[in-house]
């Protein structure tokens, strides 16, 4: 049986999926589930993943994404959204799930509540969008290694029109802000220049220091 690091020297950045393979929506559920449990600051879990499956969506978002066929070619198309702003709503909403999903209210726990609604809505709209955009980073990593586990492909993608994929999407009205495209499905090796590429990595010595 293949280990967790085989399959990350399998997964690469794929350039070409195969329209015709789709992802089962067991192993989409699984890469989903393990985005919704994987670590965000303070447990707040700013963001929300769109799964768009619209084929007349995804040819709009692809017009404003360099023209990247994975968009409409992959069998799922995942757009990571993080949330425009911190607000105390959204802070005390975390907050009170946790005290009712564990049947009580740790004064600990409250403290830091207050802590983080004194830190958080005073500043800028952009700096809490940028603090939240990077946990939706944790969750882009989560997905990457959850699909190579499962072995469905993923390209995490930067390059498109955030403005635009908002409009199109409709985030704007609902406190969000697109910041990554994951596109998911089964590559198509015959198209694809770097399927049988070497991995390449700089060497652990160089990536890794002991202090």
């Amino acid at each position: 049986m293949s280990t967790l690091i085989d399959k990350l020297r399998w997964r690469y950045a794929t350039k070409k999926m195969n329209p015709a393979l789709a992802v089962p929506q067991d192993a989409l559920d699984r890469i989903l589930e393990a985005v919704r449990l994987t670590a965000s600051s303070s447990g707040l879990q700013p963001y929300e993943v769109l799964v768009v499956k619209d084929p007349a969506l995804r040819a709009r978002i692809r017009e404003h994404a360099w023209d990247q066929a994975q968009v409409t070619e992959a069998s799922h198309l995942l757009v990571f959204a993080a949330w425009d702003n911190y607000t105390a709503e959204r802070i005390n909403q975390a907050f009170d799930l946790v005290n009712e999903q564990r049947g009580f209210r740790n004064e600990g726990w409250e403290a830091y509540r207050q802590k983080l609604l004194a830190l958080y809505p005073p500043r800028s709209a952009e700096e809490n969008h940028q603090h939240a955009a990077r946990q939706a980073y944790i969750g882009l990593g989560t997905a990457l290694i959850a699909a190579a586990e499962e072995q469905v492909d993923a390209t995490p993608m930067e390059g498109f029109d955030p403005a635009r994929v908002d409009e199109i999407l409709g985030l704007k009205a609902r406190g969000l802000r697109s910041v990554l495209l994951v596109p998911l499905g089964y590559r198509q090796a015959d198209g694809d220049w770097l399927v049988n590429l070497k991995k390449v990595r700089r060497p652990t010595e160089q990536f890794v220091s002991t202090v």
